[in-house]
């Protein structure tokens, strides 16, 4: 038996952590770009993102967790002689593997019989959630630590996650694309459908219109989990638009001839920040049980 620990990118709420048994690290928000606020403590999310829906020209900042922060996580658990298996998100997209990194190495002389695993996710958001489920289910029939990393690992490299989304304003803030990209998609009414690949987020496909673009991220699900013929695990996420994810994930159910037991997730904070109110994600990975050898 171990003990699972993730940073908040995983979008699960406190009342699922807590049923589920899961450590959650806050990252932090800054909405003036000096006082940074924990997410999920200092700020709720509705909080947050009533202040992006209200305030057009707000565009906020994040910041890992630092290694003490796992630190004041891990120790606790360790202290009453368990292992850690800890779950971050990308670490080509933020520092917080690597705050976990640091905490293990200052820990590690204190514990010297003690596993203490980090694992990147290379996924955000309700990728990284997937792959703690299935952590989950690995833990709950009593895999030990090292199988279910190793299983981890191989459900993390069958996991894709897309997002469509309002407005490129959040990313070009955020540096993630030049001024005259953003101009241009403003213009033409472009909006954008990105995927992670490689553990960073890339562009897939720009079509006009809201509509359009739900339409083709759907199209691209579809083919791609009826060609691969594998079980999958699936989960929809949104920021503020909860009604178009029931209606995503029921079409997905019905072209597939499924049933998707994912509670459908806010996207937190930490991606929220360079997305923006409107976002639209969905996310699947293969079960774990079909990669073992």
């Amino acid at each position: 038996m171990f003990t699972l620990v993730s940073d908040n990118s995983c979008d699960f709420t406190k009342e699922e952590a807590e049923k589920h048994n899961i450590n959650l690290i806050p990252f932090y928000i800054s909405l003036d770009g000096e006082n940074f606020l924990k997410e999920g403590k200092d700020i709720t999310l509705d909080e947050f993102f009533t202040k992006l829906q209200n305030d057009k020209t707000l565009y906020p900042k994040t910041s890992q967790p630092s290694p003490q922060d796992y630190i004041d996580t891990f120790k606790p658990i360790l202290d009453k002689g368990e292992d850690i298996l800890a779950i971050t998100i990308s670490s080509k997209l933020s520092g917080s593997n690597q705050s976990a990194i640091n905490a293990v190495e200052i820990l590690k002389d204190d514990y010297p019989d003690r596993k203490i695993l980090i694992l990147d996710s290379l996924n955000v958001s309700v990728g990284c959630g997937l792959i703690v489920r299935e952590l989950i289910k690995m833990r709950d029939v009593n895999l030990g630590i090292e199988e279910s990393f190793n299983l981890a690992t191989k459900v993390r490299e069958k996991t894709k996650t897309y997002f469509t989304i309002d407005t490129l304003e959040y990313l070009k803030k955020g540096g993630r694309i030049g001024p005259a990209a953003a101009l241009v998609g403003g213009l033409l009414n472009l909006r954008p459908i990105l995927h992670i690949q490689d553990g960073v987020v890339s562009p897939l496909e720009k079509v006009r219109g809201k509509k359009n673009a739900v339409k083709l991220m759907k199209e691209t699900i579809v083919k791609a989990l009826k060609d691969s013929g594998n079980i999958s695990n699936m989960a929809a996420g949104h920021i503020n638009e909860l009604e178009e994810a029931k209606t995503f994930r029921q079409d997905i159910e019905k072209e597939l001839n499924i049933k998707i037991e994912t509670p459908i997730s806010q996207i937190g904070a930490t991606i929220g920040a360079h997305v923006g109110p409107g976002a639209l994600a969905f996310s699947y990975c293969e079960k774990y049980e079909s990669l073992k050898v």
